[in-house]
């Protein structure tokens, strides 16, 4: 009997602990479902939080600039920095409003400036940012962060802007200094636009500039070659101002209208351009017409007091076909001003083809589209930079 209930008592003993250890393999079971539970939760919160970062990040781009470097920008451009000759594009894009840093030497004195000269109130400002100007070139990354654009605007070269971009942590986007009225300024234009957001802007400006050559070339057409006088820019803007020996050669607004130029293609010299020439070389050529920058014109008028008689020598001086235009070059060409002359010259050399031209209005219209400033002849005109006849030693 003993040994009966004895048996019972282990066979109960055996049981109770059968029990517990499923008890504590569920409580086991539990813990570990809670676990991995919890795992899934902080897995699902991660790919959250790793999601925000992509959406964030998904608020950049990128895009091949003109020297074919991939540059991640954000996906809307609100502040920039131009450096180089983009200060003048971004002005006839519309966009000045954007700068938050600019170059020393684009604080406007003058009204040949014209990109920047309806900006200075604003510009003269905001950082210095360098200077880009007479062959010297300098830009202040310290300065540049300070700004701290959304993007930097440069027609530097790649190292160059791969520095630049390096020691400001700010994107630099690079386009073409730009060809007077060549595709490469149609480009650059493009970019610029893309980056910044207007794109609809740019395709109407290449679009007026088109179609205004258009306009040029098919006047210049109906003129023959034996009717054309023969002209020469003198007084040429390069590195400054020059006296009479200083002319362009190749000059896109004499090309665009077919214009029969003494100086085109000189030898050595390619594409539009200034350069020094002896002044025996233009006695030789003795132009019938002579259009001379009005920013050089003290230069030429002291030169003139010095010795007339050389002067007087030219067909040009003694017939009286002595003509003043705007300075078109500032650190780099202009565009609005060569239009602008291109259509006076035009009036001159062929008034027939140009009879039905109201010059003034014509001006007005370019520099409206360019500048958002249509009364800018007066402008010109007043700082003594106007165009018109000249007389030397006045």
């Amino acid at each position: 009997m003993k040994k009966h209930t004895m048996r019972l008592v282990g066979l109960l003993l055996a049981v109770i602990m059968l029990f517990t250890v499923v008890g504590c393999s569920n409580e086991n079971a539990d813990l570990e479902s809670s676990a991995n539970n919890n795992s899934v939760q902080n897995d699902t919160l991660s790919d959250s939080e790793n999601n925000e970062t992509q959406d964030e990040n998904s608020g950049a781009r990128v895009i091949t600039d003109a020297l074919g470097r991939e540059v991640e920008i954000p996906a809307e451009v609100k502040t920039i920095v131009p450096l180089g000759n983009t200060p003048r594009m971004i002005s006839y894009l519309g966009i000045a409003d954007m700068v938050v840093g600019i170059e020393e030497c684009e604080i406007a004195t003058s009204p040949i400036q014209a990109y920047a000269y309806p900006h200075v109130d604003k510009w003269s400002n905001l950082p210095n940012c360098g200077t880009n100007s007479m062959g010297e070139t300098a830009y202040y990354p310290e300065q540049i962060m300070i700004a701290a654009p959304d993007v930097i605007l440069s027609t530097d070269t790649a190292d160059v802007a791969d520095n630049l971009q390096t020691q400001t942590g700010i994107p630099v986007v690079c386009v073409a200094q730009g060809t007077l009225f060549g595709d490469d300024y149609d480009q650059s234009l493009r970019i610029l636009a893309d980056v910044c957001g207007v794109n609809d802007r740019a395709e109407s400006l290449i679009k007026f500039i088109d179609d205004s050559l258009a306009d040029l070339a098919a006047r210049a057409a109906t003129v023959s070659d034996e009717s054309k006088p023969t002209v020469l820019g003198a007084g040429a803007t390069f590195k400054g101002s020059h006296s009479i020996d200083g002319v362009y050669t190749n000059y896109s607004v004499f090309e665009v209208l077919a214009a029969n130029d003494v100086a085109e293609e000189i030898a050595g010299q390619g594409g539009s351009s200034g350069v020094m020439v002896d002044r025996e070389q233009i006695l030789a050529w003795d132009p019938e017409i002579i259009f001379f920058d009005s920013g050089s014109m003290g230069l030429i008028n002291s030169d003139y007091a010095e010795n007339p008689g050389y002067f007087e020598q030219l067909q040009a001086v003694q017939n009286g076909n002595l003509y003043q235009w705007p300075n078109s070059t500032w650190h780099w060409s202009n565009v609005e001003i060569p239009l602008v002359s291109a259509y006076y010259v035009g009036t001159l050399l062929y008034p027939d083809a140009f009879a039905d031209v109201d010059f003034e209005a014509k001006a007005s219209e370019i520099f409206e589209m360019f500048l958002g400033e249509p009364d800018y002849l007066s402008v010109l005109e007043a700082a003594g930079a106007g165009y018109g006849k000249v007389t030397l030693g006045e």
